[in-house]
């Protein structure tokens, strides 16, 4: 069910599937909510699926930003809209990417809201200074050049090299699905990643179990770094896929949708 609410007076759309308990999924940089759709109808048995459009994103409306740039934490406060119209108590929160990051940062505030929360190819470090750099560079790059050129340019990088050499089809359909963003979207998200900061410290002080979820050829969330995070929460699920990349959801959907049945059954 597609349901419409408005924040800062821009139009935010969510969908919501299945029964049970609730598990917001919430998708990454230059996806919708069509990323999930390998998981929707197989954790739609078992759980209420609450999946927006970041704003920005598919049909989800980017609010006036004309006076600063656009943050990690007023994604955030987005979510926590979606939270209070759906009259949820506790929920488990689960972040694709830059979800993930979203993810941390509606945790860092409302952490009464939540039963429990994970990283799908996610970190809580900041952006290092070289990664700063590289985003400082896909900002003008987009500006130059327009969102396909560039998503051409950086989207097969998100996948397993042996994913991308046999499903060309599926890089190709990702690309050609960013290309429909507006220039400024994904400038301002690229903002909002360049410019937050380390959560590290609320792995440490939430006492929720967390999930982490990592991919051996992982260029963007590499699988060292997330390694070093897993020891800060009192209770974390670790799971580790093989061979692939930043894009679990599409290059290893079965073993993905069979960690987020089983840590949704875990804690509820």
């Amino acid at each position: 069910m597609k349901k419409i609410i408005h924040h800062n007076n821009a139009r935010l759309v969510y969908h919501v599937y299945g029964n049970g308990n609730p598990v917001v999924l919430l998708h990454g940089f230059a996806e919708t909510n069509s990323i999930w759709n390998n998981q929707l109808q197989y954790l739609s048995n078992y759980c209420t699926l609450i999946i927006p459009d970041l704003p920005g994103s598919g049909e989800s409306e980017l609010p006036d930003i004309s006076s600063e740039n656009l943050s990690i934490e007023a994604l955030a406060e987005n979510i926590y809209s979606i939270i209070q119209n759906e009259k949820i108590n506790r929920c488990i929160m689960l972040g694709h990417s830059m979800g993930g990051y979203i993810t941390l940062a509606f945790a860092e505030k409302y952490s009464e809201k939540l039963k429990a929360f994970g990283f799908v190819n996610s970190t809580a470090f900041a952006d290092s200074e070289e990664k700063k750099q590289v985003r400082t560079k896909g900002i003008e790059m987009i500006g130059s050049y327009g969102t396909h050129a560039f998503l051409k340019n950086t989207t097969p990088n998100l996948f397993a090299d042996e994913f991308k050499k046999d499903h060309t089809a599926v890089v190709n359909k990702l690309i050609e699905e960013g290309s429909h963003f507006e220039k400024t979207t994904l400038q301002q998200y690229y903002f909002a990643m360049r410019n937050r900061p380390d959560r590290t410290h609320v792995l440490k002080n939430n006492n929720s179990p967390v999930l982490f979820v990592m991919a051996t050829e992982d260029v963007a969330a590499p699988m060292p770094d997330v390694l070093k995070q897993v020891h800060l929460p009192e209770i974390a699920y670790i799971h580790i896929i093989k061979n692939a990349g930043h894009m679990t959801m599409l290059e290893a959907p079965e073993k993905l949708n069979w960690i987020l049945k089983n840590f949704a059954n875990a804690v509820e």
